[in-house]
């Protein structure tokens, strides 16, 4: 693949990497030293970066010692595993948002990321592609939202839901699960009452519902939860 340098999307998601790193506190941990310090000298990231580490351990105990506002980390680490750190930080950190880039693009894997609640999970092979996973991803972390494209909500969600999955609180309204679908695809609630022709608040009020139903603390657990026990049409 070769990647052009004078392109004018490359400059373009130059620009908005610019715009979403410039409120973020970052700690990035990847197994890769020199992917690692390329990420970290890269001018639209650079000055928002207070740790990194290439092991889930120093990871783990830069964000408590940094309280980043975001972690991207890979799956394959120096020592440790990637999904590992995201439940810990998830655990210690809640408000920390989670990017994971995944080498191996098998469904064990995919699942793994989403269950550890990643709110947004790419594959390393969308870098660089056009497809402007990683952009899209800020962008939609930017607007609080959840990013899981439909290659990985494919891979996530369950073609035969597990039969030792806990019976749901309750079932969930056909008008719920349209707007959980709409989180897992990423949209705003402002763009799902727009798709849906119903208001911002009535939006909210669906997914307060749907959140407890599903036992979920908030919007990634729930669009995960939503996945796995085969309540949306991923494609969607």
């Amino acid at each position: 693949m070769e990647l052009r340098l004078d392109s004018r999307g490359l400059h373009q998601a130059i620009d908005d990497a610019a715009r979403f790193f410039q409120n973020q506190r970052l700690v990035a941990c990847c197994g890769d030293r020199f992917t690692l310090t390329c990420l970290c000298l890269t001018e639209p990231i650079r000055r928002s970066v207070v740790g990194a580490a290439t092991t889930e351990d120093e990871g783990f105990d830069l964000v408590l010692r940094a309280r980043p506002s975001l972690l991207i980390c890979t799956e394959d680490l120096e020592s440790g595993y990637g999904m590992n750190l995201l439940k810990r930080v998830k655990a210690e950190l809640p408000g920390c948002q989670l990017l994971i880039v995944l080498v191996r693009e098998t469904q064990a894997v995919v699942k793994e990321a989403m269950e550890a609640y990643a709110d947004a999970v790419i594959f390393k092979s969308s870098l660089g592609s056009g497809n402007g996973d990683f952009i899209q991803a800020l962008q939609t972390l930017s607007q609080g939202g959840v990013y899981f494209p439909e290659d990985i909500r494919r891979l996530g969600a369950s073609q035969d839901p597990k039969q030792d999955l806990p019976p749901l609180i309750e079932e969930l309204t056909e008008r719920e699960l349209e707007v959980v679908a709409g989180v897992a695809r990423g949209l705003t609630n402002n763009a799902i009452g727009s798709c849906l022709g119903i208001s911002v608040e009535t939006v909210k009020t669906h997914v307060v519902n749907a959140k407890g139903k599903l036992g979920a603390s908030d919007r990634t657990q729930m669009a995960v939860m939503a996945l796995i026990y085969g309540l949306i049409d991923p494609s969607n």
